[in-house]
């Protein structure tokens, strides 16, 4: 039997160990490897100082045999059920980026949607497809999920979170990229996907909002053309505006003659306008809580559309302050070490939203109700802090005011409102039943913002010969 000791030493066993290879096998470890069966690499023992020192015990390493048994190997490996792809999208290109086992799979570049069809478009196999929320997005959402796939718009506040524009490197091939992987993850920061309804009403705010924009910097052009000649333009009205102009006896016909390309266009604007309103007014009448919010002093018809428009869905938020978390309207903070240090608002969220409760809370402060409780309370804000400050702090305490209304569906009700604060309104909407006047407030509100629609009135005439009322809208 040839000895074991001689057979390692001239094979070279015992020789001590490189700084980069593994420690020599023990004598006892060899002689158990020889009395081994074939194709199995048995670990050397460890001595207990080797343990702590290299923490759990490593495990046995195959030669020959599988890792798997052979029955695991011959089944097929399961396919994700939907692939990972995300788009970069922009103006001039849109980037594709596929992942699959935490590998890139594919890179695709094209000009417009259309050019992606081959990966994404009708017959192709079903993917999540994730991309950041912008002005296409609601586009590209229903295109695909019309062509089965599984849309998925990302919130762009937080999109930092999942590595775009990591390392000062931010191209549109590596945010595709790094919202693919982000999506492979389970990391998205999903956004909110606004219904058919809620677009069409922002869409026609955004209408009217750039048609009174337009306006305004026509009205404040011609008040400049006239201070320069010397005169003061009336004060009126916007759509008065025109009129008073062309009537004013102080203008003199070479200026009016000179302006009078600027008040045509603002006639046909003022036209245009009119039709954009009485179209905001149809949309309105068919979502209920915009008349139900109008019953606030100070919100009118833009105001609790706006309002509706930006949140979609009351049942979406947790309480008040996260509504007004959601619109910008809390103080910032920056605490730490036991001591806190509240800021100005965030102004994060929907702008044109935030603008118009704020608008809202100084019609409330300047021409609402003498013995409203919010207005009270306001004033004594301002009394204390000044003006600006009452101001937002109204904008904010209306904020969840409108929210409350919203989600129980109960009109403004200042007597109760007086007794509990703006948190505690949706308490005692619970408590107390729905109010007596409720619809007649509503008809009111509805009257104060539906001036386009209301129902034409019949002539006493009319009425004295018996006439049916005619339920037919007027567009004035």
């Amino acid at each position: 039997m040839v000895d074991l000791r001689s057979y390692c030493v001239a094979q070279g066993s015992l020789r001590s160990a490189r700084w980069d290879e593994a420690p020599p096998a023990t004598l006892a470890a060899q002689e158990r490897a020889l009395a081994s069966p074939p194709g199995l690499t048995v670990v050397p023992e460890e001595t207990p100082t080797q343990a702590m020192a290299a923490g759990a015990s490593p495990v046995a390493h195959a030669v020959d045999t599988p890792a798997r048994s052979t029955a695991q190997n011959m089944e097929a490996k399961e396919a994700p059920a939907m692939r990972t792809v995300a788009l970069d999208l922009g103006v001039r290109k849109i980037c594709l980026c596929e992942v699959a086992d935490d590998l890139v799979v594919r890179r695709v570049t094209g000009r417009s949607l259309r050019d992606l069809d081959p990966y994404i478009g009708p017959g192709t196999p079903p993917a999540r497809v994730a991309f950041e929320a912008c002005r296409e997005a609601w586009h590209v959402h229903d295109t695909l999920a019309a062509r089965g796939h599984q849309p998925i718009i990302i919130d762009t506040t937080r999109v930092l979170r999942i590595g775009v524009g990591q390392h000062g490197a931010k191209t549109d091939r590596r945010d595709a990229e790094a919202l693919a992987r982000a999506l492979a993850r389970g990391i998205i920061p999903v956004a909110h996907v606004l219904s058919h309804a809620r677009r069409e009403l922002r869409e026609q705010l955004c209408t009217r909002g750039a048609m009174v924009e337009t306006r305004a910097r026509y009205i404040t052009t011609l008040r400049g053309i006239g201070r320069a000649h010397g005169i003061m333009l009336p004060t009126c009205s916007p759509e008065n505006f025109t009129a008073r102009v062309r009537g004013a006896a102080e203008l003199p016909k070479e200026l009016l003659a000179h302006i009078e390309p600027m008040l045509r266009v603002m006639d046909a604007l003022d036209q245009q306008l009119a039709e954009v309103e009485t179209r905001l007014e149809v949309l309105a009448r068919g979502a209920p809580e915009i008349a139900l919010l109008a019953t606030v002093p100070g919100v009118g018809l833009i105001v609790a559309a706006t309002f509706v428009g930006a949140l979609d869905d009351a049942g979406r938020f947790r309480d008040a302050h996260s509504v007004e978390a959601y619109l910008g309207l809390v103080p910032c903070e920056d605490s730490s070490g036991g001591r806190r240090r509240l800021g100005a608002i965030t102004k994060q969220g929907n702008p044109w939203a935030r603008a118009a409760l704020v608008q809202a809370a100084h019609v409330l402060l300047s021409k609402g109700p003498e013995d409203d409780p919010l207005k009270a309370w306001a004033l004594a804000v301002a009394a204390r802090r000044g003006k600006m400050i009452a101001v937002i702090a109204l904008a904010r305490r209306l904020t969840g005011v409108l929210w409350a209304m919203w989600r129980k569906g109960r009109s403004y009700d200042p007597r109760r409102l007086a007794a509990r604060s703006a948190a505690g309104l949706e308490i005692a909407s619970e408590e107390t039943a729905r109010l007596a006047d409720e619809q007649t407030a509503i008809a009111r509100a509805e009257h104060k913002i539906y001036p386009r629609t209301r129902p034409r009135r019949t002539s006493k005439s009319s009425r004295a010969a018996g006439a049916a009322p005619n339920p037919e809208v007027t567009v004035r």
